[in-house]
């Protein structure tokens, strides 16, 4: 990103924090970033850190091209109702709340009778904290390829970008890498207490559970061959790895993970009707 974009930030909690600190890793002068943050702590943060803020939506946003929504479902319509007397005809909206739709966004920005166009709904994840995120993007066909790439751009200082085409398919994007890091961190909790079942101290299975999931994560990443040949070419028949993966198989393993997302998923679109237009 060879010039910066000023940007708002509605809300200032650790997605933000993410976020902004990836732009800052890039050189991003600090005057380009503001922060509204209602909470007077947060707000304390962000002052320390050189950052200009503001307590609530005024006409501090005038002048940011960029504004990002980051805060809970529920707030949404609220506080873009909220900021919609300072948006010009060009100001770019990113949203990161899950199950708020395009459409509400367009509606809630605009009018029913004439939705606003310059909108971007995105589903990061927690690994931006560590700029190992990975963001999928949706948009109206009306966004201008500038936009896109402005918005490519901002979530990309904490990861991957990955534009997929609507609503339902952020939503499953919510299910796999939004959700995604719990079951990591759940099936990180298994490897420890089951090294630990077997006679490993907390401190040895979680090092060498870490490592496993760092390393095999890598190694899937960067290997031409898909997660499946990798997977057999660690199975001896016989062996110690294919005597775990037949308890995995008998209870059906691959079954209860493809279950949850999809429970993951049909959150995502029951929040769209709970908290949209």
């Amino acid at each position: 990103m060879t010039s910066f974009p000023s940007v708002a930030f509605i809300g200032g909690g650790n997605m933000a924090n993410a976020l902004v600190s990836g732009l800052l890793s890039q050189a991003c002068p600090l005057e380009n970033i503001h922060v509204i943050e209602v909470a007077d702590g947060l707000r304390t943060q962000w002052n320390a850190r050189g950052v200009s803020t503001s307590a609530g939506p005024d006409a501090s946003l005038q002048s940011r091209q960029v504004w990002i929504f980051a805060v809970k479902p529920q707030q949404m319509k609220e506080v873009v109702l909220q900021c919609k007397p300072w948006m010009s005809e060009d100001t770019l909206i990113i949203s990161i709340a899950a199950g708020i739709s395009i459409a509400s966004l367009a509606t809630w920005c605009g009018s029913p009778h004439a939705p606003y166009q310059n909108i971007v709904r995105c589903m990061p994840n927690t690994p931006a904290l560590v700029g190992a995120g990975v963001t999928g993007l949706a948009a109206p066909a009306g966004l201008s390829n500038d936009d896109r790439g402005i918005a490519t751009a901002l979530l990309s200082a904490v990861g991957q970008a990955v534009w997929v085409n609507d609503d339902a398919a952020i939503d499953a994007v919510t299910a796999l890498s939004g959700s995604g890091p719990a079951y990591v961190f759940l099936f990180l909790e298994a490897l420890v207490k089951g090294g630990e079942a077997l006679g490993l101290t907390a401190k040895q299975a979680q090092e060498l559970a870490l490592a496993t999931l760092a390393g095999a994560t890598k190694l899937a990443s960067t290997s031409p061959d898909s997660p499946a040949i990798l997977r057999e070419r660690v199975t001896s028949k016989g062996g110690t790895t294919a005597a775990a993966l037949a308890v995995f198989h008998e209870s059906q393993f691959v079954d209860i993970v493809s279950k949850a997302m999809r429970a993951a998923d049909r959150r995502a679109a029951e929040l769209s009707k709970e908290f949209g237009t």
